[in-house]
Formats: C-alpha cells, sequence, structure tokens
C-alpha cells in the first residue's frame, strides 16, 4: 500500500510540473502520429452512418464529463470514459472516431489546467493517451461498421479486446520509454484501469442498443455519471489523506535521524551508509516493493534507540566493560519503545528494529530468535550493519580492508548471519559498492533514488 501511495503522490506533482525533456519529445511524436493516423481514417474511411447531430453533441459533453471521473490507481488513474466509448464507437461518425476522442481528451484537461492541477503540457499527454481508439475503431470498421443491434454483441466484444489492446500497447511503450514501473507495480496499476472498462462495457452496450430508436436513452447515463462522480470524490480524499500520512512518516523519519545526527555524527552517518547497502542487497535477493519501504525505514533508524544510550557509553574511546555492553544492548528495545508511540507504519520498523541483533544461531538479543524466527527485514539489516562496522574508522580502531571484512561475514554464516544474506551482501560488494549519498535530506527522508554502484578494489 506505501508504494501505491508513493506513485500518487508522485503522479499528483507530476502532472502539476512541466515535462521533462525526454517526456515532450516521445509524447509529443506520439500525439503527432496519433493525429496523422486519424486524419488518415478519416479520409478514407467509409461512413456507413451519417451525422446526428444532436447525438453527436450528447456523446461529446457526455465524454467530457466522464473523462473529469478519475479513480486513481498508484501512478495513473481509470476513468468512466467507457460509458462513453461504445456509445461514440456506435453512434458517431465511425471515420472521425479517433479525432472525436482525441480532441474531446484535450478539452477535459482544460480545467484541470484552469484550477492548476495539470501542466497545460498535460495536453499533448492526454492526446497521446487517445491512441487505444485506433484499434477498436479499425476492428468496428471491418466487422460492424453499420447502425448497431443486439445481433451484434460478439462483434462489439471483439472491439472492447481491440481496445484494451490498443490501451496495453501504449501502456508498455510508455512504461519502456518514460515510467520505467516494475512490471508488477505496472500490471496492476494496468489491472486496475481495465476492471473498470470491463465493469461498464456491457452496461454502455445495452445503453447503446436502446439509444438507436430512443436517443433519449443515453441521458440514462447522467446519473450514473453522477453517483460515479460521488465515488470518485470520495476516492481522491482517502488518496489525499493517505499520500498526506506517507509524508508524515517520510517527515517523522527525517526528524529522528536529524535527533540521531545531533546525538551522535557516526551513527547517522553509520545508517544512511547502511540503507545504501541494505537497498542493493534487497535489489539482489529481489525483495518486493511493496516490503522496501519499511526494510529502508527500519534500516535508517535500526540505531535510533541509541539517543537513550548515556553518552558516556555510547561514545567511550575502548572496549565496553560487561556492564557497560548490557546497557548498550537496551538500544534495540528503546528503539522498539520510540517507533511503537509514532505508531502505524513505523510501527512495525519498530519490530524489525528490536531483532537488528538476534543471530542466525540464537546467540543475540533482545530475545534470542533464530532462523526464520527472525524477521527477514532484521537480518538484512544486521549482516549490513555488521559489515559496515566492520569497514568504518573508529576511534579505538581502524578500519577493516574489505577483503577482511567479507571474510569475516563468510567465517561466520550460519552461524551469526543468515548464509543467504551473507552471500547475497558478498555479491554486491565484490560487483561494487553502494557509492556515498552524502548527508542531503533526501537521502535521510529516503525519497530519493535508489543508489549506484561504484567499483571498490579488493
Amino acid at each position: 500500500m506505501l508504494v501505491a501511495e508513493e506513485l500518487v503522490d508522485q503522479a499528483r506533482t507530476r502532472r502539476t510540473e512541466r515535462m521533462a525533456p525526454r517526456e515532450r519529445v516521445v509524447l509529443g511524436v506520439v500525439s503527432a502520429l496519433f493525429l496523422a493516423v486519424a486524419v488518415v481514417i478519416a479520409l478514407t474511411l467509409p461512413d456507413e452512418r451519417g451525422v446526428d447531430w444532436p447525438v453527436l453533441g450528447i456523446l461529446v459533453i457526455g465524454y467530457l464529463v466522464a473523462g473529469r471521473v478519475r479513480f486513481e490507481f498508484a501512478g495513473h488513474y481509470g476513468t468512466a470514459e467507457q460509458l462513453l466509448i461504445i456509445p461514440i464507437l456506435a453512434l458517431a461518425p465511425l471515420p472521425f472516431v479517433p479525432l472525436i476522442i482525441g480532441l474531446t481528451a484535450v478539452l477535459q484537461t482544460v480545467p484541470e489546467v484552469i484550477r492548476r492541477r495539470e501542466h497545460g503540457e498535460q495536453f499533448v499527454a492526454h492526446l497521446a493517451d487517445s491512441c487505444f481508439c485506433i484499434p477498436p475503431v479499425l476492428a468496428l470498421a471491418a466487422l460492424a461498421p453499420g447502425e448497431p443491434s443486439l445481433s451484434d454483441a460478439g462483434a462489439y466484444a471483439i472491439v472492447f479486446g481491440a481496445q484494451l489492446f490498443g490501451d496495453l500497447g501504449w501502456t508498455l511503450v510508455r512504461n519502456a520509454l518514460l515510467d520505467r514501473l516494475p512490471l508488477r507495480t505496472l500490471a496492476s496499476v494496468w489491472l486496475g484501469s481495465t476492471r473498470i472498462d470491463a465493469t461498464f462495457a456491457p452496461l454502455a452496450f445495452l445503453i447503446t442498443i436502446a439509444s438507436v430508436s430512443e436517443p433519449v436513452a443515453l441521458l440514462t447515463i447522467a446519473p450514473l455519471m453522477f453517483l460515479l462522480h460521488s465515488f470518485a470524490r470520495d476516492r481522491e480524499e482517502r488518496w489525499a489523506n493517505a499520500v498526506e500520512l506517507h509524508r508524515a512518516y517520510r517527515g517523522t523519519v527525517m526528524l529522528l535521524s536529524d535527533v540521531v545526527e545531533a546525538e551522535d555524527s557516526y551513527t547517522a552517518e553509520h545508517s544512511r551508509s547502511v540503507v545504501e547497502l541494505v537497498n542493493a542487497v534487497a535489489d539482489e535477493l529481489g525483495v518486493a516493493e511493496e516490503d522496501r519501504r519499511e526494510l529502508e525505514f527500519a534500516a535508517m533508524l535500526h540505531d535510533v534507540g541509541k539517543i537513550a544510550i548515556p553518552n558516556e557509553i555510547l561514545n567511550k574511546p575502548s572496549t565496553l566493560e560487561p556492564a557497560e555492553f548490557e546497557v548498550m544492548k537496551t538500544h534495540t528495545i528503546e528503539g522498539q519503545f520510540l517507533l511503537d508511540r509514532v505508531g502505524g507504519l513505523l510501527g512495525r520498523v519498530g519490530q524489525i528494529v528490536r531483532s537488528c541483533h538476534e543471530r542466525w544461531d540464537g546467540g543475540g538479543y533482545p530475545d534470542g530468535l533464530s532462523g526464520e524466527s527472525i524477521p527477514f527485514a532484521s537480518r538484512i539489516v544486521f549482516c549490513c550493519d555488521a559489515y559496515n562496522a566492520m569497514t568504518s574508522d573508529r576511534v579505538y580502531r581502524k578500519a577493516l580492508p574489505v577483503s577482511h571484512a567479507l571474510q569475516e561475514l563468510e567465517d561466520n554464516a550460519g552461524s551469526q548471519f543468515d548464509p543467504t544474506i551473507v552471500a547475497a551482501l558478498t555479491r554486491v560488494i565484490r560487483e561494487g559498492s553502494p557509492s556515498s549519498s552524502g548527508t542531503t535530506d533526501e537521502v535521510r527522508a529516503l525519497i530519493g533514488t535508489m543508489p549506484t554502484r561504484a567499483t571498490v578494489p579488493e
């Protein structure tokens, strides 16, 4: 859910800003190609229906309204347009349907631009998104170009399939050239929008058949549109609340990171480095996107409980005495207690933080967990934490060479560390350790991009 909230937040922000140069070029080219194809269809496709201007006016107005009824799905949104797409395909002059849909989609953007919810450059994006209508127009021209009837239900089912094909094709092309979403996320977004279209399509077809003899039947879409608009507004408000809560979590992480840095700059820098390692290991292990944010937050905050440890113990320039080490060990419990008080997502992160010093063989603290009973995220953080500590300079010792630290991990795989995670971290380091991301707020709040890798000598 957190990934979806983040994508919604990013998409809302992106729609209000100027496009990146690459996005402007790609969408501009696709829009130009769409208009060229639409003009060719308008000039070459025979019209077997003629124009019923009152019906065409109702369809255009209805499509304008339907495009404003939006149901957000992660970085994209579905609309109620399917209620009008089938009537437009069936009742409007077929050769001009692509131009009607494309130009109406541009007009839909005007209120959003006026309200500053979208940048003016989004006109070209909406025009490019209209290319989905080309395959169904061609399919309908081949199967049932005349006046629709109930016997054409099979043909219109194929036409709807052609529409989904066109929409999926453009979605994949856009993702490959611009969005670069993981296929799993992309599939979830596309299926969410498709479910809406598949729900509306049969009803739209029946209304269309009724309107052939009684055009006033098209007006039955109006109350349904009003109801859908209410649902869409409610969904929009719930997403807005979720996005605000997500921002609050990120802000809390930033604040806690600042507090840790004020108390102990080494711990803060160490935590940021552990985040970079954890991200790289998560990539190597193929950790699912929905689990990544909790993992990243836990990596950043795994030592947050040290703010409750006395400075004379925390900054002692020599090995801790047994009694002092017992006090130091309480930092995992203190960290969980602190994050539990925030609750929600950070409460779950607190459970991971509590177990970040549990050993694979059960000899860790505070609960003596062993093997797979230790949270997977905690095992990743523990291994990355240990590697970073070994390869960092401390006041009481110099950093170990990379090769020595890796050998230490491998020697303790199966006793102190999860062997699978040791193997993944070893591959990451040998291929190229994550580079330092500095001390920016973006790093501390975990809102930047995934870390890159830079070559590290053996």
